[in-house]
């Protein structure tokens, strides 16, 4: 059975309301299972993250020529919004084939008795797209919420903590695409001889000043770039590389990576630390463990070993054992919410809890740091309450820990902790604190 890439991303859609797929697996999954060629997977990519990423925004458009009338039902409403996409975001998609297919695609799906809809507002959205009515309430939470598809909640705490243009700046660039970024595995070949062989594929890069090594793509399938079975590199976001470079693991130094998976953070550390000495990679999910186990020996790295582990329970044998502990803790995830916009469905109860998870986390892995050994905490998220409240509780209850201030390129920490931001820094939404326990 052949599918097109339209019907694809209407699928993954499904699957990520229906039973909370992540996107990117989703749409991975069908472009697997239907063997679509490049031109129909870069469309179906295309159209469920633009979706995702942009749904409030389409939906007051949908909503605003659908005049009244019935509930839209959920697949409905993902076929619309698919078409309104294409006309307002896809300049190279004429207009007509944004509607035709989209008409097709709701009789395909069981709405033929709407298909009369579906043409009526997706033709009243190309002839105005050019002038479309303002969206209301501009420089309000509410209309940031609406005109780049956030939460609300999320847009008033922005605005609370940096003001309305930061957070229209920090919400506009969550819906812009997302590079790749890989890492060459300096244990295996230098950046130099890398972005050669790059050079001489012909696929075309950009080099990051800092972290050495770090390479941005415009995506694409990695397991096809320039030696990826040879393990010359390795994905992970700058943001998370510059979290394990401010860890600053050295040769023979004993590590703890207390919730490793899938590993990039072990990986960055192993390299630094020329592959002398040992890292504990450890998960919560015993499975997760594999990816970590696969990746170590793709990039040729021997001191990683694996073991599931939950970090809020204390463990007797890993007190004061390590040199260095990296506390990548569970968070929001809303430093990555460009990349995985389904995170934007989160309300804002479901957070609510983390804090808690959070401070329990890092009260126990201090627990593993020697003395005058190093403490990392580091979250993909950008809200106070997960990042800088927990550092500072955490200091005044541990007098034997103190912030430690370092450089991540021309950035400076600030009381040894740092936010990184997407429109400000180029990269995930990020933050990290480094501790050192006092002797």
């Amino acid at each position: 059975m052949q599918i097109s890439g339209r019907e694809a991303a209407l699928t993954a859609l499904q699957r990520c309301r229906k039973d909370g797929a992540w996107s990117g697996e989703a749409i991975d999954k069908l472009i697997r299972k239907y063997e679509l060629d490049r031109r129909e997977a870069a469309l179906a990519s295309r159209l469920c993250l633009g979706v995702l990423q942009n749904s409030s925004f389409l939906d007051y458009y949908i909503d605003l020529y659908r005049r009244g009338g019935t509930k839209l039902e959920p697949k409905l409403r993902d076929v619309l919004r698919l078409g309104a996409y294409q006309l307002l975001f896809m300049d190279k998609i004429p207009e007509s084939a944004a509607v035709n297919e989209s008409v097709a695609l709701s009789k395909k799906s069981g709405y033929s008795r709407a298909s009369g809809l579906v043409n009526a507002i997706l033709r009243r959205i190309a002839e105005n797209k050019e002038n479309l009515p303002e969206i209301p309430g501009k420089g309000s939470a509410k209309y940031l919420s609406v005109r780049y598809s956030h939460p609300q909640w999320l847009a008033e705490r922005i605005i609370e903590e940096k003001g309305y243009d930061f957070a229209e700046a920090f919400l506009r660039e969550n819906n812009e695409p997302s590079p790749l970024n890989i890492q060459v595995n300096r244990l295996k070949i230098s950046p130099e001889a890398y972005m050669k062989m790059l050079d001489e594929a012909e696929i075309p890069y950009t080099e990051n000043q800092w972290p050495v090594g770090c390479l941005e793509l415009k995506g694409g399938n990695v397991s096809r770039l320039p030696g990826f079975e040879e393990g010359l590199f390795y994905v992970q976001d700058r943001a998370a590389r510059i979290a394990a470079e401010i860890a600053e693991a050295k040769p023979g130094m004993k590590v703890l990576d207390a919730c490793a998976a899938p590993g990039g953070k072990s990986f960055a550390s192993a390299i630094n630390m020329d592959n002398k000495g040992s890292i504990l990679s450890c998960d919560i999910h015993e499975k997760k463990l594999s990816l970590i186990e696969a990746g170590a020996e793709r990039l040729g790295i021997e001191i990683i070993s694996t073991r599931a582990n939950d970090a809020r329970k204390p463990d007797e044998s890993l007190k004061k054992a390590f040199d260095l502990v990296i506390a990548d803790v569970p968070c929001s995830g809303l430093g990555v919410i460009g990349k995985k916009p389904e995170i934007r469905q989160k309300d804002e109860k479901e957070i609510a809890n983390l804090p808690q998870i959070q401070k329990d986390i890092l009260h126990t892995l201090a627990e593993y740091v020697k003395p005058e050994g190093w403490l990392i905490y580091s979250t993909c998220t950008v809200l106070k309450c997960e990042n800088e409240d927990i550092v500072e509780n955490f200091l005044k209850e541990n007098p034997d820990f103190q912030a430690v201030e370092f450089t991540a390129g021309e950035i400076k920490s600030v009381n040894g902790m740092y936010t990184f931001w997407p429109n400000t820094d180029g990269c995930d939404g990020f933050f990290a604190a480094r501790m050192r326990r006092i002797k």
